[in-house]
């Protein structure tokens, strides 16, 4: 509204000067108009077409144009309108730099054909646009506490570019019990303002004062600047050094090593400067030693170590400390530090052996003492908490057992075993609680001594031994050897063979051993026909007192070789001489001709005989069983073939090397023959026999007499011998002439040591018919006689009915 009526008043004066100028034509005059600061762009001031009393057109027309004196043109003609507007907003303090009150743009406006001038003033009001500033945004004041309050202290004032009511008005100064302001008018109507102290600054209370001083101007609305205040409080040496505490307490390891901070102190000294720097001595109450011990810093205050801290010597200390600062009169602070030693484990424990036995024997009883020991530990604490245990990496026979305070006894806890263990290296580990653990050790060293305590012991319980018939005399038959882990004597053995009785003859004369290493011998030549094994005894004896021995049994088994060579029983002939065999010529193909029967006093393989054609003189009319020794015809006799037919027969074992015996059997064919019945047997008459069969007859009962007589002489000597002890012996002895075997030889085979002494008695018929005769023998005499062709079966005795060959009583002669 003001600008408004500004304008309006204005205009009537405008509106005057028009008529005067159109009085005077062109007669000099002025245009004056008034706008406010800060107008924006393009806002109209003033129609000047009609204020100079022009056509619009003629602006144009006329070209007119607008030129500022001294200054920068912020005015524009719009030629369109004739109106005078802003070209560019105007800021009333950069044109009018100095500070007036009025502000005045001066310019004129120019036309052309014909040139006329017109000048115009233009007046730029201020408004408020600008706040209070002051020079400097912080001043600092330094102030002493010693200052009286009353003081006063200049303050820099703050300006406002504005004018008039716009300017700085008053001041006003933050809230504070120490400060306030006062206000003064200058001549020319500025503000300045002063500091006033109103209370005794305290530097150690409030060391720093932060004010803020605003600056208000007059207008609508007021505008406003600020300044910050610093004061400063300058210290005097009024306040002592003070500790946190009269007393510290602090704990130190001991053993720390030299250089380690206890502590650092801090003293606190409210002033500042010098009267804050603070010095730290010992006082005269802190003894010598120490100080030897420690150290402190004068400057820091820290307490170190420099000395050796030895908790079992000293487990405490006591310092007396002052600060002191360094203002004109000083001041100090005392306090007192009490410096704790912690205990370290870092002495190990100690074991002593005060009663200690070398050896014991190893039949001691449990319970024996072997050694007292006695623990110690300079600690303290768990520090000098001691166990003392065993080591436990291997189990040991032996256990503590604690006596007294500090005293342990170690026993023996189960039975010695010498053999097991001849010396325990006994370790006894003491360790105390602390931390770290600390542990020391002590070995003890027990020798166990030997008793005679262990009898000898064989590898095996049984041995059996295997020996070649016809060995050498005094031959090594094998070792035996014994172990006895005693020691010394206590391990000497002897060997010795227990003696045993074998028909009147002594162990002792068939075998021998070395009574230091038990090698054994055979003193004779065994006989696998006569003798097929021992058994017997040897004892091992050691050489302690009472001596302790163990026996093992020995079984010698003989084994056979082929040293007998098979023999011929059947057909009998005499030695060197040629069996003649007597067939009639119609016999069929298939007729039993003849039997070889040899027998092998060997057994087994070695006994095992086969029969072969050594030389024939007609291979296609013979043929012989290789297994039973048959000799059978092939075919029918021809009238081209010879009347005498010779066979070389051969009996051979299995042995290695293979033994044989050979047989000449010469067989001659008659026409005639005599015929014996076919469903019966029939006996043969006195006709029959020749004078070979009846030397075989005659033999044959002479052998079986002594054969009786033997069997009655073995059965009296076998009820006289006594039975054995320990282990039951086959009946096997050395002077007896049965044999019992259990041999697998096949076919119809004669086997038997004594069947040299039985024959048989072939008696030869046209149909092949062959009768055995045989004397009466007591039952169960111990022949054995194959009776299954050509099978591994076990042997029978002649009780046996299932032979090939039939059996029958004897009969009385016609």
């Amino acid at each position: 509204m003001a600008l408004n009526c500004a304008t309006i008043r204005t205009r009537s004066v405008v509106s005057a000067l028009t008529f005067f100028v159109a009085l005077w034509g062109f007669a000099l005059s002025i245009t004056r108009y008034s706008i406010p600061e800060e107008m924006e762009e393009g806002s109209f001031v003033a129609n000047l077409a009609s204020d100079l009393g022009l056509d619009v057109r003629s602006l144009l027309e006329r070209n007119a144009k607008l030129d500022v004196i001294h200054s920068k043109n912020y005015l524009d003609i719009n030629k369109d309108t004739g109106e005078l507007v802003i070209r560019e907003k105007m800021d009333r303090e950069s044109i009018c730099m100095t500070k007036t009150t009025s502000c005045f743009l001066k310019m004129d406006v120019i036309l052309s054909n014909p040139v006329r001038i017109f000048n115009i003033e233009l007046e730029i009001l201020d408004i408020n646009d600008n706040a209070p500033v002051f020079r400097r945004k912080t001043m600092h004041l330094d102030v002493s506490e010693a200052t009286p309050p009353g003081e006063r202290f200049s303050l820099t004032n703050a300006v406002d570019a504005d004018v008039g009511a716009n300017s700085v008005k008053t001041y006003y100064l933050s809230e504070s019990k120490y400060f306030s302001i006062d206000i003064q008018t200058g001549s020319d109507g500025s503000k300045y303002v002063d500091l006033v102290l109103n209370g005794k600054l305290d530097r150690e209370e409030h060391a720093i004062h932060n004010l803020i001083l605003t600056a208000v101007d007059g207008g609508v609305p007021p505008r406003s600047g600020t300044a910050s205040i610093i004061i400063n409080v300058l210290d005097i040496n009024d306040k002592a050094p003070t500790f946190s505490q009269p007393v510290f307490a602090v704990n130190v390891s001991e053993n720390s090593p030299v250089g380690t901070v206890v502590m650092t102190l801090n003293a606190t000294d409210l002033d500042e400067g010098t009267n804050a720097q603070l010095i730290y001595s010992y006082t005269l109450y802190t003894s010598e030693k120490t100080q030897e011990l420690f150290s402190l810093d004068p400057q820091s205050g820290e307490i170190k170590v420099k000395g050796v801290i030895d908790y079992e010597e000293s487990q405490s200390f006591e310092m007396y400390i002052q600060a002191q600062d360094r203002g004109a009169n000083p001041l100090s602070g005392h306090c007192k530090v009490m410096v704790y030693v912690t205990d370290l484990n870092d002495n190990y424990p100690e074991v002593t052996i005060k009663s200690l036995k070398r050896s014991v024997a190893e039949d001691v009883s449990v319970g024996t003492l072997i050694a007292v020991v006695s623990v110690s530990d300079r600690d303290s604490g768990d520090n000098g908490a001691i166990d003392l245990h065993l080591n436990q990496q291997e189990a040991l026979p032996f256990r503590l057992s604690k006596s007294s305070e500090g005293y342990f006894e170690l026993l023996v806890s189960k039975p010695l075993d010498r053999e097991v263990k001849g010396k325990y290296d006994i370790k006894l580990i003491v360790t105390d609680r602390g931390f770290p653990t600390l542990s020391e050790n002590e070995t003890i060293t027990l020798e166990i001594l030997d008793i005679n305590d262990n009898a000898p012991m064989f590898s095996q319980s049984f041995y059996t031994i295997h020996v070649m018939e016809n060995n050498s005399p005094g031959a090594l038959l094998t070792s035996l050897s014994a172990h006895d882990p005693d020691l010394n004597e206590n391990q000497y053995l002897v060997y010795f063979i227990m003696e045993k009785e074998i028909v009147n003859m002594s162990m002792s004369m068939l075998f021998s051993i070395n009574p230091e290493n038990g090698d054994l011998y055979g003193l004779k030549t065994f006989d696998y026909e006569r003798e097929k094994e021992f058994l017997f005894h040897i004892e091992a004896r050691d050489s302690g007192v009472p001596p302790l021995s163990s026996n093992v049994t020995v079984h010698i088994v003989i084994l056979d070789q082929n040293d007998n060579t098979p023999l011929i029983v059947s057909p009998w002939r005499a030695h060197g001489s040629v069996v003649e065999e007597v067939i009639p010529r119609s016999t069929e193909k298939g007729h039993l001709v003849a039997k070889v029967v040899a027998v092998d006093a060997d057994s087994e393989q070695n006994a095992r005989v086969t029969y072969q054609l050594l030389q024939i003189s007609d291979s296609t009319l013979f043929s012989l069983d290789q297994y039973n020794g048959e000799i059978r015809t092939t075919r029918m006799f021809s009238y081209r073939d010879p009347r005498q037919q010779r066979l070389v027969v051969v009996a051979k074992d299995n042995g290695q090397p293979a033994l044989s015996a050979t047989v000449t059997i010469k067989i001659s064919t008659v026409e005639h023959a005599m015929t014996f019945l076919e469903t019966t047997e029939l006996p043969l008459e006195y006709e029959v026999f020749t004078n070979l069969n009846l030397y075989l007859v005659i033999g044959l009962g002479a052998v079986s007499f002594l054969l009786l007589i033997t069997i009655l002489v073995i059965i009296v000597l076998k009820c006289q011998k006594p039975k054995p002890k320990a282990i039951k012996m086959p009946p096997a002895n050395r002077n007896s002439l049965i044999s019992q075997r259990s041999s697998t030889i096949a076919d119809s085979t004669l086997i038997s040591s004594d069947a040299y002494w039985y024959s048989l008695f072939l008696a030869e018929t046209r149909k092949g018919k062959v009768v055995v005769r045989q004397p009466i023998i007591p039952k169960g005499a111990g022949y054995f006689v194959s009776s299954i062709p050509r099978s591994i079966g076990p042997s029978e005795t002649t009780d046996s009915r299932a032979s090939t060959l039939e059996q029958q009583p004897r009969r009385e002669q016609r």
